[in-house]
């Protein structure tokens, strides 16, 4: 590997940290608010379950999206590389400026926009790939707005599941009905095994399937849960659902910090395999070695570690006040958003997705209970970060044109 080479890939790995840390208040800023962990606990159960997403989210196709912003026959040898490394610089910028303001901007926007910038300073507009670009904005509305109405369900179905009556049973059998169709929809067989008659009879293949369908099997076995769980909920008094909820909330918190994981650590590895394809060490996307994934999960769940007080203190206090009841439901709802996402190869913002949650399960008390004052200057940070990032990626990129 050349030194300039080494250079982009510990930047890169520095971004990830960064974005660990800026967005540890994705993952925990609820649990935190609502007193069921301490700050410190709730960083190291949010980094734990970074690193496990590694052997949840195998398909890679995030990061494939990230790698495909700028066209492959652009980033080739020298100029490819200073391309991404020109990217990597602004957003790290960025992500760096709005942590220190507090701002919980988004850390997958700000790695695309600088990229994309970077891409345009040195062939133009026509260097970039406009459909991965596309659905990234597009999703910068969409994500919050799908956050915000799955928290808004799921907030209004605990409400109604805590009265006594057939209801709440309906609902109940409705989910899980729901949650079956879902994983025969979803799940991933193998036809050759099948066709031979094992029908997963065998260990080998039994854990094949297992891996293969392991995102799908967690995110429905935690809405199951919860669908059993509304059952009793109105056999429970205010005290005792309270503590249950708590319980809960382990378990949606956990949920949305393998979907941070595997969605935000994707980013950059899609970054550091178009730095590879760039130095001529692969040919293509598919040929990333191992050791790629491997570090950009731990990179991130050493940041998020690290975690971001100031930000926590935005997501978890300023836009709402968040009980465990509502966190439970919007930490739930941003996993299934994250997931659903991720399988669609779509790179979307936690930060985002957990916000647009918050609000709605504020919005289901009444609207006032949000603070939408603080949620515009929000809205603001996300609307400028892509340009912002790129219009910092092209001065680096000239900045650097000189020196090369």
């Amino acid at each position: 590997m050349s030194s300039f080479l080494i250079t982009i890939i510990a930047l890169a790995l520095i971004f990830d940290y960064i974005n660990g840390f800026h967005d540890a208040a994705n993952s925990i800023a609820t649990v935190v608010s609502t007193k069921v962990l301490t700050p410190f606990q709730a960083v190291i159960w949010a980094a734990v379950f970074n690193f496990a997403a590694f052997f949840i989210f195998k398909d890679h196709g995030v990061a494939n999206t990230i790698a495909k912003t700028v066209k492959e026959d652009v980033l080739t040898g020298q100029p490819g590389m200073i391309i991404v490394f020109s990217g990597l610089v602004a957003a790290i910028f960025w992500n760096l400026l709005t942590w220190w303001y507090g701002i919980p901007s988004s850390s997958s926007h700000t790695l695309i926009g600088g990229f994309a910038g970077a891409g345009v300073a040195h062939a133009g507009f026509a260097a970039i790939n406009s459909d991965p670009i596309l659905k990234t904005v597009l999703f910068i509305f969409i994500a919050p707005l799908v956050g915000m109405l799955m928290a808004f369900i799921i907030s209004l179905w605990f409400i109604h599941s805590f009265r006594k009556g057939i209801i709440p049973k309906i609902l109940a059998l409705a989910v899980l009905m729901g949650v079956a169709l879902f994983l025969y929809l979803n799940m991933e067989f193998d036809d050759k095994v099948l066709a031979e008659g094992t029908h997963y009879e065998s260990y080998l293949t039994r854990l094949i399937f297992f891996s293969k369908n392991f995102k799908w099997i967690l995110l429905s076995t935690i809405i199951t849960v919860l669908a059993v769980f509304t059952v009793y909920l109105n056999t429970l008094n205010a005290t005792r659902a309270n503590i249950w909820f708590k319980r809960l909330q382990l378990v949606s918190s956990a949920a949305f910090s393998i979907g941070h994981g595997g969605n935000d650590a994707q980013k950059v590895m899609g970054i550091i395999t178009a730095a590879l394809i760039a130095s001529g060490s692969i040919d293509t996307f598919d040929q990333m070695p191992m050791w790629v994934p491997l570090a950009c999960y731990a990179a991130i769940s050493l940041g998020t570690m690290s975690g971001g007080w100031k930000i926590i203190k935005t997501m978890g206090t300023r836009i709402t006040k968040v009980t465990p009841f509502e966190g439970v439901a919007a930490e739930t709802a941003g996993a299934i958003t994250l997931f659903v996402t991720e399988a669609l190869k779509i790179p979307v913002s936690t930060t985002h997705t957990i916000t647009g949650s918050i609000i709605g399960v504020g919005a289901t008390k009444r609207l006032s209970a949000v603070r939408w004052g603080v949620t515009i200057n929000l809205l603001w940070a996300w609307i400028l970060t892509i340009p912002v990032s790129a219009f910092v990626a092209i001065l680096v990129y000239h900045i650097v044109k000189l020196f090369m």
